[in-house]
């Protein structure tokens, strides 16, 4: 009897439920018994003994299923070798209920934080795979993770339904997307929402070439500017700060979110009225797109197969467009940034895009 487990770490995103079921599919094709053990609620149902075994018919019906079926939850790892509320050693809790399933393989689908513990777990002698989870793109090692697009997707309509009531009035506007490390999400949904002035964390901005970008919109008869924000976009000189002072800046400053702080400072410098826009959450929910729910699938198959082939320590990725697989460890601990001299950067500048840095054609 093959016994795999399997648990959905960190914060949520579009197509974990078929990335899930990827996996089992494959192994219920491929293998006459197995058992599908599902931890609640991420590594805290690991810690927990909080699981169930899963049926097949589980994984009817949630190709295009939002969410995760088996719940989840934030397990930081700063905090791993800490107790939890009830006094529990976490490792050890986990490495416990590993071996008292008598697991053949832990499966975790996760992000950057995921990647450090199941790291961690699999140096401990655990058999551990895991599939690359996240709507900001940065997780190193793999050129695209599932949940990205279809954030995208959200985001780009956001701008796109921001564009009808921009063309009405004589203002400046301001969606604010997620990414506090990385702006993956804000560049891709920017390009393609047609936003005029893209600001992400790894390019600092200039606030008076941000202001001077708009200038030239109005004096060209554009009379609306249209800014795609990263959640932690930064100035150049709130980036020569250390982080105790840019701490210190945000918490005297009070402004609710980047594109609030951004807002203000856009008004002081030109006097154009700023509408500011968060959509949130949302860019984690509803259904998976058509890419996402092939690419979770793939992924999910390649997961099976590695299981077969009793090959573990890797997370399957996709490099060149092809399903490949990379140790984990070569991957927790690393983001994977946007890199300010690659071709999307250059080709989008070329286009007239400002990222607030440099003067641009505008």
């Amino acid at each position: 009897m093959l016994r795999v487990g399997m648990l959905t770490s960190g914060g949520d995103c579009q197509a974990l439920n078929a990335a899930m079921r990827g996996v089992a599919k494959s192994l219920y094709e491929q293998c006459s018994e197995v058992e599908i053990y599902g931890f609640e609620d991420g590594y805290r149902g690991l810690v927990r003994e909080q699981y169930h075994v899963m049926k097949p018919g589980e994984f009817s019906g949630i190709l295009n299923k939002g969410g995760t079926i088996l719940g989840t939850s934030r397990m930081p790892f700063k905090r791993i070798h800490e107790p939890d509320e009830d006094g529990r050693d976490k490792v050890a809790c986990m490495i416990e209920t590993y071996k008292k399933l008598s697991l053949d393989c832990l499966v975790v689908l996760g992000g950057n934080g995921s990647h450090k513990t199941a790291d961690l777990l699999s140096k401990k002698g655990l058999n551990i795979l895991t599939m690359p989870k996240t709507i900001d793109n940065d997780l190193y090692g793999t050129d695209v993770s599932f949940g990205f697009q279809s954030a995208v997707d959200i985001a780009a309509n956001t701008i796109d339904c921001i564009h009808s009531t921009a063309a009405s009035h004589s203002r400046v506007f301001i969606v604010e997307l997620m990414g506090h490390k990385t702006g993956w999400l804000t560049l891709y949904a920017g390009m393609a929402g047609g936003a005029d002035i893209l600001l992400i964390p790894e390019i600092p901005y200039d606030l008076e070439v941000v202001a001077e970008a708009i200038r030239k919109r109005t004096k060209a008869g554009k009379h609306f500017t249209i800014i795609a924000a990263a959640e932690g976009a930064i100035s150049k000189e709130e980036a020569a700060l250390s982080k105790s002072e840019l701490k210190a800046k945000r918490k005297k400053e009070n402004y609710p979110s980047a594109a609030y702080r951004i807002g203000a400072e856009i008004l002081q410098k030109t006097g154009l009225e700023v509408r500011v826009t968060v959509p949130g959450h949302v860019q984690r929910g509803g259904q998976p797109c058509a890419y996402d729910r092939v690419l979770a699938t793939r992924l999910g198959a390649k997961t099976a197969e590695l299981i077969l082939q009793k090959k573990y320590g890797y997370m399957t990725c996709v490099k060149e467009n092809k399903i490949d697989i990379i140790p984990i460890s070569e991957v927790a601990g690393k983001t994977k940034l946007v890199d300010m001299d690659s071709d999307i950067i250059r080709q989008a500048k070329f286009a007239g895009l400002s990222f607030g840095d440099e003067p641009c054609g505008i």
